[in-house]
């Protein structure tokens, strides 16, 4: 494996998986009890949950950049799976990692 250079920066952070229908989201508004308003890569927006997983382990707020995954029997609701820090949101951003829509949120 090479050496990075000097100006090159190599940062792993987690995709969503597209074989399981995962999608990007930022999170518009945080309802209390562990639910979200989430404006998603689709445009549609969804009401979000997050994960018993991650509940206490990590702190979501308005304009955060999500990963979640709809549900099959509900489309308009959907399970928050990861959250970006603004740093690394910024990263993929500058990247093209993530879709033009959800840019203009940041």
């Amino acid at each position: 494996m090479a050496a990075p250079r000097q100006n090159e920066e190599y940062v792993r952070v987690k995709l969503p998986n597209r074989k399981l229908g995962d999608i990007f989201g930022v999170i518009e508004q945080a309802m209390g009890g562990g639910h979200l308003k989430l404006f998603c890569q689709d445009g549609s927006i969804r009401m979000g949950r997050i994960r018993g997983k991650l509940k206490k382990r990590m702190w979501m707020r308005e304009g955060d950049l999500v990963i979640l995954r709809p549900w099959e029997f509900q489309d308009e609701k959907a399970d928050v799976l990861y959250r970006y820090t603004h740093i690394q949101a910024q990263n993929m951003i500058r990247r093209g990692l993530v879709p033009k829509i959800l840019e203009s949120f940041f």
